[in-house]
């Protein structure tokens, strides 16, 4: 019950972010394979599509191979599938540097063959014909706005009425282990009465859906039909894969007529301001889940430091500050309480050997003098378990927030990353060819503050105290040395503050 609970709680707690933390982080793309233009068409193998049941699956194609078309602005790159009228993927540029990839992004009908009809700086159309029906769909995509209008227009061409019973796919999202996206995807959805995060390997349907959508680590798209949708689902077309879309309200086209239906279509980071400043109701896709409250707040509180210093490193370190000195009084608490176990230290060796043989008398009179002396042994715990919400809080805003992706600090160069300080020329196991310094200097830190706050023992409690203020410094740096290096700057920040005090402590009589 003394300092290697506390330890070994935290400890714990670390281990269950571990996987997260050796799990590798998707690599930027290369600036220089996109270009900047106001259009351009490219040649690129693509998909043909199929339909199952009443839900639009996408499977690959055998035997034929399709144009993609590039619409290319500034900050991004649109590649459409021109048969099939949809959004295959968008590389965003200008600093964001990302993939992502829909596949089939806004299909409708795969059983139909569209062509390009026009293109100009901030539109493309495509059409398909026969005798029957004209259908055309217009995204409507402005310069500098991650809003796309997508309308889409059917024509009645012949002498007898038709039913539509339309259906539109937001996306597909690839769940296979070797996708480094996979682990961050999910899928979001408004109704009448609420918004809710679902599963992306999960089937679901829901009714009378206002929106949809669906988002990886960074980025993410929404979409919302001007009619309430009839209903949202979410499809595993295979067990890798699932797809996400809206299906419609069915509408009769009488000969000589046309329908319209209207979409609104987010496309771009998750990034709350700029969805705020659209659509407050959409913001609620940025979900970082148990601590999501906790998470937003420290988001805030980083924004308003940033906007005060103009660093995401110092507003970190300012976040730092912060915490620990709304913990302060606790940490306190927890100090003392170490410097008197410290106290005790000697007269608990003692009852230790006079009592080895009666455990059970022993704990009566380890407890009595704790009891005596006003000393807590649990004492120390408290600060550290407040901490741990806001550690695990931090981790998911860090390794989700686009504006601190290639924030750079010192000599890191990407906070929401491993530090990086070294490149090897060589791998080793765990570590690979990179050498991240921070993990190590927190590791460093902690094994000294365990050294000046280790009680006077002999025997085998000197050496169980030894070995712990070895191992736990060199499990901690182990855990956090994948860990993004605005969290690891944030814990070792704290961890000074902790030991500067700990010295002031050591040095009251």
């Amino acid at each position: 019950m003394e300092k290697r609970l506390v330890l070994a709680i935290a400890l714990s707690l670390l281990v269950l972010l571990s996987w997260s933390a050796l799990v590798p982080k998707p690599q930027p793309i290369d600036k220089t394979a996109v270009t900047a233009n106001n259009s351009a068409v490219a040649v690129a193998p693509k998909e043909t599509s199929s339909i199952t049941g009443s839900f639009v699956t996408i499977s690959p194609a055998v035997d034929v191979v399709k144009e993609t078309v590039k619409f290319i602005q500034d900050d991004r790159e649109i590649n459409f599938n021109p048969v099939t009228a949809s959004i295959t993927e968008v590389v965003f540029k200008d600093g964001l540097e990302h993939r992502f990839p829909l596949k089939a992004g806004f299909l409708t009908d795969p059983a139909l063959i569209f062509k390009q009809s026009n293109i100009t700086k901030d539109s493309i159309a495509f059409v398909y014909e026969d005798q029957k029906k004209r259908i055309t769909k217009r995204f409507s995509i402005p310069k500098g706005s991650y809003v796309i209008d997508l309308e889409i227009i059917t024509s009645n061409l012949s002498a007898l009425p038709f039913i539509v019973n339309p259906q539109i796919v937001l996306g597909s999202l690839d769940l296979a282990a070797k996708n480094t996206q996979s682990r961050y995807q999910d899928i979001f959805l408004g109704t009448k009465e609420k918004s809710v995060h679902l599963s992306a390997g999960k089937d679901f349907i829901g009714s009378d859906v206002k929106f949809i959508g669906l988002r990886d680590q960074y980025f993410c798209t929404i979409i919302e039909p001007r009619e309430i949708g009839k209903s949202g689902y979410v499809k595993k077309i295979s067990p890798q894969e699932s797809e996400v879309g809206l299906l419609l309200m069915e509408k009769t086209v009488k000969p000589g007529d046309q329908i319209g239906q209207y979409f609104r279509i987010y496309l771009g980071p998750q990034d709350l301001n700029t969805i705020n400043s659209i659509k407050p109701e959409w913001s609620s896709i940025i979900y970082f889940g148990t601590f999501d409250f906790i998470a937003q707040l420290l988001l805030q509180l980083l924004g308003f430091f940033f906007n005060l210093v103009h660093n995401w490193g110092l507003a970190i370190i300012i976040l730092s500050l912060v915490v620990y000195f709304l913990l302060f009084p606790l940490s306190i608490k927890q100090m003392r309480s170490m410097k008197e176990m410290q106290i005790l230290q000697p007269k608990i060796e003692a009852l230790r050997k006079e009592l080895k043989d009666n455990p059970q008398r022993l704990n009566k009179e380890i407890m009595e003098l704790y009891k005596e002396h006003k000393v807590n042994p649990l004492g120390g715990c408290l600060p550290l378990l407040l901490q741990m919400p806001i550690f695990f809080a931090l981790y998911q805003a860090l390794i989700r927030s686009v504006a601190l992706r290639g924030a750079h600090f010192l000599w890191i160069k990407d906070l929401s990353s491993p530090d990086r300080a070294f490149v090897l020329k060589n791998s080793i196991p765990f570590f690979g060819n990179q050498v991240n310094s921070l993990p190590v200097l927190m590791a460093i830190g902690m094994f000294v503050q365990q050294k000046i706050s280790m009680a006077k023992a002999t025997g085998e409690a000197a050496q169980q105290q030894k070995m712990m203020s070895i191992i736990m410094p060199i499990m901690f740096g182990v855990i956090f040395y994948q860990m993004p290096s605005g969290l690891v700057l944030y814990w070792f920040v704290n961890s000074l503050l902790m030991l500067s005090y700990q010295f002031r402590i050591n040095n009251q009589k």
